[in-house]
């Protein structure tokens, strides 16, 4: 498996020049995503917590890598991060385990495992 870290890094330059090539359609994404994943009811680390869920299930690798990091960012322990994907192997079975093996290796590339 890839290094996550610098597939995140790639993702992230990728983002940049999206934003570049559309910058309206980027600036009302930016502010959709803002809104949403602000404190409110919910703390912004919970919403990355259930987005990161919800990424797994899809099986989208963007959104893995930037729900992992962004619920790490917002204060999500190891824990926590480990108990949403317990949560998403309940829902999903054992096919779910395969997506959740990329957030495994996040969290072990960044010495947190």
């Amino acid at each position: 498996m890839e290094n996550q870290l610098k597939l995140n890094d790639e993702r992230v330059v990728l983002r940049d020049k999206f934003r570049q090539l559309f910058p309206e359609l980027m600036t009302q994404e930016t502010a959709i995503l803002e809104s949403v994943y602000k404190d409110g009811v919910l703390p912004k680390k919970i919403k990355h917590l259930i987005a990161l869920g919800i990424a797994l299930r899809a099986g989208c690798e963007n959104c893995i890598l930037s729900h992992t990091i962004r619920a790490l960012e917002s204060g999500a322990s190891k824990d926590e991060i480990l108990e949403t994907l317990s949560v998403e192997l309940a829902m999903s079975g054992t096919s779910g385990m395969g997506e959740s093996l990329r957030v495994i290796k996040i969290l072990d590339e960044l010495g947190k495992l």
